[in-house]
C-alpha cells in the first residue's frame, strides 16, 4: 500500500490499522512518539526526555516495529 511521506505516526498507523485492525492498540501508543521525529532535531529551549520517558518510548517503538515486521511477507522482512 503506498503511503505519503510524513513524520505523523498517527497517519501512518491509521493506514496500518486499515490493513490489520489488531494493530490499533499499538498505533494508539505510537501517536505520541511523533514528536521525537522533530522535537530534538532543531536548536531551541526544548527539554530532553527523562531516562524513563526515553526508555518507554524506545520500548513502544520496538513493540510496534516487531508487530509490523510480523505482518510482512517473509521475503520483505530485513
Amino acid at each position: 500500500m503506498p503511503f505519503r511521506k510524513t513524520h505523523s505516526l498517527e497517519e501512518l498507523g491509521e493506514q496500518c490499522v486499515g490493513l490489520h485492525a489488531d494493530l490499533l492498540p499499538l498505533v494508539d501508543r505510537a501517536a505520541p512518539l511523533t514528536e521525537y521525529a522533530w522535537k530534538f532535531r532543531y536548536p531551541g529551549e526544548q527539554s530532553l526526555p527523562s531516562p524513563q520517558e526515553a526508555a518507554e518510548a524506545q520500548q513502544t517503538a520496538g513493540a510496534i516495529f516487531a508487530a509490523v515486521l510480523e505482518r510482512l511477507p517473509p521475503n520483505l522482512r530485513p
